[in-house]
């Protein structure tokens, strides 16, 4: 692990390998460890950047306004990069997402896993999806918390605890009780969003993008994936990944990595 000052913070990131640049943005219940299973891999042809996204993991959150697509591209600055390819699963997707229309010239291309999209609404579907299988969660309560979170997207919807890999679960379950310690932090810190967002810009991700999502995973994902592949010009949609929740990557790796890797310039 090595840390690196960016825009006034240390951003904590993990380095693998050589060739063309490749940036890892991990989910908001994870951090960069989700990306185990890929640096390696990954690394045989790229120079990897597993990074933990400002007041998550071991990275720094000084009380200052900060946007999480501006520490990306201060990460690249910092590095000496002038463009990157970046890996998003989740919320890090989201923030790909944003990085590319905010900075389009320093983003060479995107593969998205899961991913949110900036300024989307959750469905109603998907609000009585989390109501019925997990209800009301005391948000002060962390263990409660990262246990109904992993309930509903690691495991997801359409599956039993018991048909999901039990140490994926506990991984999942760690990892998420330190995300939620730091969307605490962060509630008390001015994160500047993308204006407009990009729910209503997809036509302008005029870039190679690779989209995925699990066919376990809640709906509005699945859909987000579907739009993506349909507005911007160059997406690519993968086949939904079988048995695969929110954590895709994490949880089949050997599904991604090939087209992940054949697809990265």
């Amino acid at each position: 692990m090595t840390k690196i000052e960016v825009n006034g913070a240390l951003l904590a990131y993990d380095e693998a390998g050589s060739g063309s640049p490749v940036v890892l943005l991990h989910a908001g219940i994870a951090d960069r460890r989700m990306w185990r299973e890929q640096v390696d891999i990954l690394a045989t042809k790229h120079r990897v950047i597993a990074v933990d996204l400002r007041g998550y993991g071991e990275s720094e959150l000084p009380p200052t306004a900060f946007a999480h697509h501006d520490d990306v591209v201060g990460l690249l600055d910092a590095l000496g990069l002038d463009r990157a390819a970046l890996v998003g699963c989740s919320f890090g997707g989201a923030v790909a997402i944003d990085t590319a229309l905010a900075h389009p010239g320093r983003v060479s291309a995107l593969a998205l896993f899961g991913t949110a999209v900036s300024g989307h609404d959750w469905s109603d579907q998907t609000n009585d999806l989390w109501e019925n299988l997990v209800g009301d969660v005391d948000p002060e309560d962390f263990a409660a918390t990262a246990a109904a979170e992993v309930r509903f997207w690691v495991i997801g919807p359409e599956r039993t605890p018991e048909e999901v890999d039990s140490d994926l679960v506990a991984f999942a379950t760690a990892m998420d009780e330190r995300a939620l310690a730091a969307e605490l932090a962060l509630s008390a810190v001015d994160v500047t969003e993308l204006d407009p967002p990009a729910i209503g810009r997809l036509n302008e991700l005029n870039l190679p993008i690779l989209v995925a999502a699990g066919a376990a995973d809640v709906p509005d994902i699945r859909h987000l994936a579907d739009r993506i592949a349909t507005e911007a010009p160059q997406a690519l949609r993968l086949p939904d990944t079988p048995n695969a929740a929110h954590l895709l990557p994490l949880e089949r790796p050997t599904l991604i990595n090939t087209p992940l890797l054949t697809f990265l310039p």
